[in-house]
C-alpha cells in the first residue's frame, strides 16, 4: 500500500470522491469489483485511503472516457502488477489518454472545481492558464482535458511557475524533435505505401511509441537525478574534515 508523505493514507471516502471527482457508490462499486484496493483500517475502523486510490480512479476515468467498457477495464487492470505506484499509474494513463485526439471542452467554474477535486483560486486558475491548459471564456473555461489533471497535480509541486514553464517549453522543444525525426523514419519506411496504409500503420505505432518515449524517458530521468544525488554526496565527502 503506498503512503503519503504524511506516513499513510490520510484521506476518508468521501474525501477520495471529491478529489477523484466521483461518487462515494462508485468508489464503494469500484472496490466491490476489485478495480480498488482496499483501504487501511485506521481508529474505529474507518477506512483510509492515499495517493495509489486517486491515481487508480483518475485510470479508470481516463480508460471510461476512451469508450472501455467495465468489463474490458476490469480485465486491463488486472493485468497491471500490484505494486505500481501512483506515479507508475500516472504514466500508464497518460499512455492511454495519447491514444484519443486532442479535446477541448467548455466548462462551468463548478464543473472545473469538480474536475479537479478541489477548489481553485484565481491564482491557481492564472497558472493553469500560463500552463495552457485552459483559458477563460466569459464565465466558463475552455479546458484541455488531456492536460488538465496534469496541470492540477503541478499546482502541488514546491517549484516556481518560471521553473514549471522552462521545463514544459523544454519537454515540448525535444519532443517535437524526436517526433520529428521519427516521422521522417516512417515515412522512408512506407515512402511505397498509399495514404490509408500510411494512416493505419500511425494508428498501431501511436500508443507504442509513447510509450516507449515514456518508459525511456523516466527510466534516463532517474538515473540523471541518481547521478546528481551521488555527485552532491561525493563533493560533501570530499569537503568533510579527516577525523
Amino acid at each position: 500500500m503506498t503512503t503519503t508523505d504524511a506516513g499513510g493514507p490520510t484521506l476518508t471516502i468521501d474525501e477520495l470522491a471529491a478529489r477523484a471527482g466521483v461518487t462515494v457508490r462508485t468508489v464503494r462499486f469500484y472496490s466491490s469489483r476489485g478495480l480498488l484496493p482496499p483501504p487501511v483500517l485506521g481508529p474505529r475502523r474507518v477506512g483510509r485511503y492515499g495517493p495509489d486510490h486517486l491515481a487508480r480512479l483518475a485510470l479508470i476515468e481516463e480508460m471510461q472516457q476512451q469508450g472501455m467498457t467495465l468489463a474490458a477495464i476490469e480485465r486491463h487492470l488486472r493485468q497491471l502488477p500490484d505494486d505500481l505506484s501512483p506515479h507508475d499509474l500516472a504514466v500508464h494513463r497518460a499512455v492511454v489518454a495519447s491514444w484519443a485526439p486532442e479535446s477541448v471542452e467548455s466548462v462551468s467554474g463548478p464543473e472545473l472545481a469538480r474536475r479537479a477535486g478541489r477548489a481553485l483560486t484565481d491564482e491557481d486558475v492564472e497558472r493553469l492558464a500560463a500552463m495552457n491548459v485552459l483559458s477563460r471564456e466569459g464565465d466558463s473555461f475552455r479546458v484541455d482535458t488531456g492536460l488538465f489533471r496534469l496541470g492540477v497535480r503541478l499546482l502541488d509541486v514546491p517549484l516556481s511557475q518560471e521553473t514549471i514553464l522552462a521545463a514544459r517549453t523544454a519537454l515540448i522543444e525535444h519532443a517535437r524533435a524526436a517526433a520529428r525525426e521519427l516521422s521522417e523514419l516512417l515515412r522512408d519506411a512506407v515512402a511505397e505505401r498509399d495514404a490509408e496504409a500510411v494512416k493505419s500503420l500511425s494508428a498501431h505505432m501511436h500508443p507504442l511509441v509513447v510509450q516507449a518515449l515514456l518508459t525511456t524517458f523516466q527510466r534516463s530521468l532517474k538515473e540523471e537525478l541518481r547521478e546528481w544525488v551521488d555527485a552532491g554526496r561525493a563533493e560533501d565527502a570530499d569537503a568533510a574534515p579527516s577525523s
